[in-house]
């Protein structure tokens, strides 16, 4: 079938054929193989080519916001907010629920139930070096104001960021922008629907009830890829609006560029996660299902995708694997074949461990000299396993470390990859507590004479992962007792995978906590180099700490007692999310995730913090729902 692709933004393609035979096998833990063999989806296919808009957009273009808009009620009424984020808070935890399969205590290092773990608390200290470098990233502003303004209020931004040949990317809920190293913005801020060639998020009429709603994007991601020099970028996609061409499909969007410079032209591919049995996926219960929080890793052959499934209830973890060399072929030349994406259903293989697989985090590997070539090619990825079940209702001490292997194969026209895993005794890490934050000008809740909201930390699933050296590198939140009282902390591991023939094993290299007496550390993320040197950055809070972009340095898999505000806070967190007149509770919506990466010299990283207060003579900081901005930073280990 030929494919058709041109320089036309709409430009739709026809579908992929292949299959490929491939197999899954269990944690020696389980001692059986799973009677479902993996999938080969048929259906990746070319959306468009695309490109950022190359004008940049400097701070006297912003729109002023409508000051007497009403919040958006279409799609549910979910343009109060993230419709994602939104979800993922009504819904079930992943993992959280009860199960008929309680977790055993031989399973366990530690009792049960595990007490809190004691942290020790880091001194905080601004960053002053002619190492470090910083600057304001995309704001709420760029989001409302985005393609003329038809874009929703959307809090939060959830993170993406990437870095390499001389270029930074960034890209939140629901806009992207690229930058150079010193932060001069080289395009405008590009809505994501436009970017992946799709109807506005919303088109406005008189009427409100007449507004056209377009497909509902969430979740980005991204990374550059040294060794193809090739830039990806990542979301979900709800196709579920109202307008013309909508089909009510879930999909997994991936956009690759055709150069090494992320200005130019980008190709966007997509594939169907409905998971109901159409459109040649499995059928799976409770669908059709959409696959929450896309992640993204990559190895040396292949770019990997995992989700957590909702449809009537939670279906567990999901993982893709599609072939590097193809995508980067396909998105380059008319003439190449389409990948075949391979789906692995990894929603059990925990059962007998406590609950259902949830956020499996695939690795991004740091320098090409930490492939495996003995394996054929390795995939790896890490996990939680606090499941919230009798015995492990707010802590545990496992995590599972994951494999696929024999990656080599996803260029062959019938890929065989085995997918395995193990658990690892760690450190204990358990559910977070809300956090706190410094109390200040909240202007949209003066207005709602409502008092000042708390930051929501989710839970206490693995966010992303890094390979360097041999290791895997990641972090989750947790509740910690730090100075004799109970607040959220970082909990880090750093775990040495290996293989015994073909066993997966896996055990802690290193770990550790990141905690501030007072104050709230959440939501971090491990940005590692080649030399397994790196940062974990996160969002310092509390009584005495406007919400903040702060990182501890890791310097060869130890990470120093001293936290660095890089990003300072100027405001509390006065987003609507939090306020019950918009259906909240007095906990604001956080960014669900920060970002790290390592360009080769610096490591990047970035994270949603309250920027500049607004002042008469500065340009519009806020709409009228919300104030969040993001930092950009990077730092100089050498």
């Amino acid at each position: 079938m030929v494919v058709k692709k041109n320089t036309c933004w709409r430009t739709r393609a026809g579908l992929c054929a292949g299959l490929g035979a491939l197999l899954l096998l269990a944690s020696p833990f389980t001692f059986a193989k799973s009677k479902k063999a993996p999938q080969s989806i048929e259906h990746m296919t070319v959306l468009h080519t695309a490109a950022i808009h190359a004008s940049p957009v400097g701070s006297g273009a912003f729109a002023a916001p409508e000051t007497d808009e009403q919040p958006e009620r279409g799609l549910k009424g979910s343009a109060m907010s993230s419709l994602g984020s939104t979800r993922r808070s009504n819904l079930p935890i992943p993992g959280k629920r009860s199960s008929a399969f309680g977790a055993a205590a031989s399973l366990n290092s530690g009792t049960l139930p595990l007490p809190a773990p004691v942290a020790p608390s880091s001194t905080v200290v601004p960053w002053q070096s002619a190492k470090f470098i910083g600057f304001d990233g995309l704001s709420n502003i760029d989001q409302r104001t985005a393609n003329n303004g038809n874009q929703f209020s959307l809090e939060p931004p959830d993170q993406g960021l990437c870095a390499g040949n001389g270029f930074v990317m960034e890209t939140v809920n629901d806009v992207i922008r690229v930058y150079d190293k010193s932060g001069n913005a080289l395009t405008g801020a590009e809505d994501l629907n436009s970017f992946f060639g799709l109807a506005p998020q919303i088109i406005r009429k008189p009427n409100p009830n007449e507004s056209i709603i377009g497909p509902f994007l969430s979740d980005p991601r991204c990374f550059y890829d040294h060794q193809t020099q090739r830039w990806f970028v990542s979301e979900l996609e709800q196709d579920n609006g109202n307008n013309t061409g909508a089909t009510g499909r879930n999909l997994n969007l991936l956009a690759v560029s055709q150069t090494s410079d992320p200005t130019g032209a980008f190709t966007v591919f997509q594939y169907d996660v409905t998971d109901d049995g159409q459109n040649g996926t499995p059928s799976h219960g409770g669908c059709p299902c959409f696959g929450d929080q896309p992640l993204l890793g990559a190895d040396q052959y292949g770019v990997y995708q995992s989700t957590n499934e909702f449809g009537a209830g939670f279906n567990g973890a999901q993982i893709y694997a599609i072939s590097k060399a193809q995508l980067v072929a396909a998105a380059s030349s008319s003439g190449s074949s389409l990948p075949v994406v391979v789906h692995f259903d990894a929603s059990q293989q925990l059962v007998p461990f406590g609950g259902q697989s949830y956020t499996i985090q695939p690795a991004i590997t740091a320098g090409s000299h930490s492939y495996e070539a003995s394996l054929n090619g390795v995939e790896y990825f890490l996990s939680a396993l606090q499941f919230g079940n009798p015995g492990f209702e707010v802590f545990d001490n496992r995590i599972a470390v994951w494999a696929i292997t024999n990656t080599k194969s996803l260029s062959s026209k019938s890929p065989v990859l085995t997918l395995s895993f193990n658990i690892v005794n760690t450190e204990t890490y358990g559910q977070p507590d809300a956090a706190t934050q410094k109390a200040g000008e909240i202007p949209l809740g003066a207005s709602l004479d409502e008092p000042l909201e708390m930051l929501e930390t989710n839970d206490d699933r693995m966010n992303q992962v890094t390979y360097s050296n041999g290791l895997l590198y990641g972090a989750v939140n947790s509740k910690l007792m730090v100075g004799g009282a109970s607040q959220t902390g970082t909990a880090w591991f750093a775990v040495d995978p290996s293989f015994h023939g073909p066993t997966l094993k896996g055990k802690i290299a290193h770990q550790g906590y990141i905690a501030v007496a007072g104050s709230d550390v959440i939501f971090p993320s491990v940005g590692v180099d080649a030399d397994s040197d790196g940062a974990i950055v996160f969002t310092l809070t509390g009584p005495h700490y406007f919400p903040s972009v702060a990182y501890a340095i890791l310097d060869k898999g130890k990470v120093f007692k001293v936290v660095h505000v890089g990003g300072a806070g100027q405001d509390p967190e006065d987003g609507f999310t939090g306020y019950p007149e918009f259906g909240g509770n007095g906990i604001a919506r956080w960014g669900d995730y920060s970002a790290a990466t390592s360009d080769g010299e610096r490591i990047w990283f970035a994270s949603e913090y309250i920027p500049q207060a607004c002042s008469a003579n500065a340009p519009p900081c806020r709409e009228v729902l919300f104030n969040w901005g993001t930092f950009i930073g990077s730092v100089k280990l050498q």
